[in-house]
């Protein structure tokens, strides 16, 4: 009771043991994914020195997201979200093995590294939907919030902590132990995850292929024609496609920009994630959906400015603060899309629509992580990254004039959406 007093609705969701076992086995899971990219970006850097091959690294590991998620959804109601979990967390371990095996017996090439990274992205797309809604599953609805804002603010936690991690030990003992001790993470959750059960039942309807591309179409079409949500996914996919790609390009510009090497990277990836972290812990404590829609768009103009501004300094400490500031800007957008998006969308269409969002968020800067790093090889890092910062200003002009009439229409509490 004292712990619950002390730390409010986030004491009380982990004073729920289940949610708590979860929360630290999905902690320890999301840590080693950093560990895993940051490893995988050096490890890229190192066998190509291109940054054509940093963006399609990064295309590698995220475009299954765009290929499986609006299906990925359905597969877990079908099987039961927790069966998902597990294996995708048992799979995730296998590859992270046999990765690491590679890479310290010298077998490793770029092509190998790229198919492995795929099948690293094609793993954690299938269960992502499923951890996103296993959090429903654990908690009481009165600590729901709560357990989300813990669920953010530990995944920015480890964008600190793996990276800093990964560019330590990448220095003593290279990236293949790094990629090793990522199985380790993956595993321990999947031993967390067995000895969890809370009678957890899969679905025994049967759909057939065409019903369930029928489920997937009529979701799209709602997400964008829907005024409000169209609006809001056009300004996620401005973040995902020329900001968030920047941080696949970390290895190059922290080798070419700043020549700092794997250490360098550690900093400035986690200097992206403190300023994340700061943003979730004050939208968490913020609590209310009112004004979100001014800050969706007051974040593209501060990403795109304190981006700017980054890649002008050539020393990194203050590039580092500057990136802070567009880490927690990139949040604040993030979080306050997916609030909107939960809060306007019908109750019948949310989990398709929210598999638009996943795709958006974390699908498109695959796309854009490619383009970036094919024009940054002709035109340089600063260049390229710089063009995508002044993008945003643009969508924040377009953006603007619209603020109030979207505002009406996604903040509104709606009847028959829950």
């Amino acid at each position: 009771m004292a712990f619950t007093r002390a730390f409010g609705g986030a004491g009380s969701a982990l004073a729920t043991p289940l949610f708590r076992r979860y929360w630290i086995g999905h902690t320890l899971a999301t840590v080693g994914r950093w560990m895993k990219r940051t490893a995988v970006g050096w490890l890229a850097w190192e066998l190509t020195e291109s940054t054509s091959w940093l963006g399609v690294i990064a295309f590698a590991d995220l475009l299954p997201t765009v290929l499986l998620a609006v299906v990925a959804g359905a597969i877990s109601d079908r099987f039961g979200f927790m069966r998902i979990i597990r294996l995708s967390q048992i799979s995730a371990a296998i590859l992270a093995i046999v990765f690491s095996t590679l890479v310290l017996t010298g077998w490793i090439n770029i092509y190998s590294a790229l198919v492995l990274t795929f099948l690293f992205g094609a793993v954690e797309s299938m269960g992502q939907p499923a951890r996103m809604a296993a959090v429903h599953a654990l908690v009481a609805k009165r600590d729901l919030s709560s357990a989300i804002a813990l669920g953010s603010a530990s995944f920015n936690a480890s964008r600190i902590v793996g990276p800093g991690i990964a560019g330590a030990l990448i220095v003593w003992a290279g990236s293949g132990v790094v990629i090793g001790l990522c199985a380790i993470s993956f595993g321990a959750f999947w031993l967390i995850l067995r000895g969890m059960d809370f009678g957890e039942q899969s679905s025994k309807e049967k759909k057939s292929p065409k019903a369930l591309l029928a489920d997937i179409r009529s979701g799209i079409v709602y997400g964008f024609t829907e005024p409000g949500l169209r609006f809001v996914f056009i300004m996620l996919a401005a973040t995902s496609f020329f900001i968030r790609p920047v941080i696949e390009l970390m290895p190059g510009i922290s080798a070419r920009v700043f020549e700092a090497g794997p250490q360098g990277l550690s900093l400035l990836l986690s200097s992206i994630g403190a300023g994340a972290l700061a943003a979730s812990l004050w939208l968490a404590r913020r609590g209310q959906t009112a004004g979100l829609t001014k800050l969706l768009i007051s974040s593209t103009i501060v990403t795109g400015i304190s981006l700017m501004l980054a890649m002008q300094f050539k020393t990194i400490w203050f590039a580092a603060a500057f990136l802070a500031i567009m880490g927690a800007a990139m949040l604040s957008g993030n979080v306050s899309a997916q609030t909107l998006v939960q809060n306007s969308v019908a109750s019948d269409m949310r989990a398709r629509v929210m598999s638009i969002f996943i795709v958006f968020a974390y699908g498109l800067p695959a796309v854009g992580a490619v383009i970036m790093g094919w024009v940054a090889s002709y035109a340089g890092l600063q260049t390229a990254i710089g063009a995508g910062a002044l993008f945003m200003l643009v969508f924040w002009v377009w953006a603007r004039p619209r603020q109030s009439a979207m505002g009406e229409r996604l903040e509104a509490e709606r009847p028959g959406h829950q």
